[in-house]
């Protein structure tokens, strides 16, 4: 698949490249970003430069991982976004944040942007969040896109080879106030 580029009031959200590589190294010598998410520490220019020209493009070309550099109109890089096929109209969705801009929302939109397009143009119907128990600024995030929290999944995340409790979420479709594509029964209590 091509990448596709989306956009929001105030964000375009584009696949990321070459040119790319020097802001994602940048960005992730963030120790809060090496903390909570699975990128390698520490963070070598090679990790940016494999993500950018190669880890990214793949993704996309497969159709497995569809990766968004999350941008402001002035090209700045504000976070990374992508969303992980897991089976069949299953995505998972993974985020960061640069610390420059962490409060403005932006990644909260681009979550629902993101999500929206999945939903509207990849045939998902569920995407799923997860992350490391006590990352609450990963909740909040998908709390603020409108994902529903699930529960607690134990020993469920690997981090950098440590297995961790992770709470899970979802948004469905009618979350956004979107069709499914293929029917859903809601369990009875």
């Amino acid at each position: 698949m091509d990448p596709v580029a989306l956009t929001t009031d105030r964000l375009l959200l584009r696949t990321v490249g070459p040119q790319d590589t020097d802001a994602v190294y940048a960005a992730c010598q963030d120790p809060d970003i090496q903390r909570w998410t699975t990128v390698p520490s520490p963070y070598l220019p090679e990790h940016a430069q494999g993500f950018t020209e190669q880890m990214c493009p793949d993704g996309w070309t497969s159709g497995s991982m569809f990766t968004f550099g999350v941008f402001l109109p002035s090209g700045e890089l504000t976070g990374m976004l992508g969303i992980t096929m897991r089976s069949l109209g299953v995505g998972e969705i993974g985020y960061w944040g640069t610390k420059k801009h962490r409060g403005n929302g932006y990644i909260t939109e681009a979550a629902v942007a993101a999500s929206r397009w999945a939903f509207t143009k990849m045939s998902i119907d569920r995407v799923e969040w997860r992350a490391e128990v006590g990352n609450r600024a990963s909740r909040a995030v998908a709390e603020g896109a409108g994902f529903v929290i699930e529960g607690t999944l134990r020993s469920s995340l690997n981090n950098k080879g440590v297995l961790r409790d992770c709470w899970i979420g979802s948004l469905l479709p009618s979350d956004l106030g979107l069709p499914s594509t293929a029917p859903y029964l809601p369990a009875k209590e």
